[in-house]
């Protein structure tokens, strides 16, 4: 079984910064792209950025400069999502979101984290 546990949410001032951790944890054969999502309050999910196998990066227009993702090869199963110069609109609930395969035969399936809020004050 596969978990996705994400920490680093909480509340901070416009202008202040952030890092959100996810770290993958199970029966894991092989990690592929990973990422983050978002939900503002009343609006649609939304991706915030990605990070493929080989640390290729790309982000919403919105995080451009100000967001950055990377993860650890070392641990492998570990994303992180640093963001700096937070504004309100930034608030959201925050997912983690990995492409993984349990074994060398299995497809490579979606696993989702259980969300941290970030809140921006202004």
């Amino acid at each position: 079984q596969v978990q996705l546990v994400e920490s680093g949410g909480g509340l901070v001032q416009a202008g202040g910064s952030l890092r959100l951790s996810c770290v993958a944890s199970g029966n894991i054969f092989s990690v592929n792209a990973m990422g983050w999502h978002r939900q503002p309050p009343g609006k649609p999910r939304e991706l915030v950025a990605r990070i493929t196998s080989d640390s290729n990066t790309n982000y919403s227009d919105s995080v451009k400069g100000r967001f950055t993702i990377s993860r650890d090869n070392a641990k492998k199963n570990t994303v992180y999502l640093q963001m700096n110069s937070l504004k309100p609109e930034d608030t959201a609930v925050y997912w983690c979101n990995v492409d993984l395969r349990v074994t060398n035969h299995s497809f490579t399936d979606n696993y989702w984290g259980q969300g941290t809020q970030v809140t921006v004050s202004s």
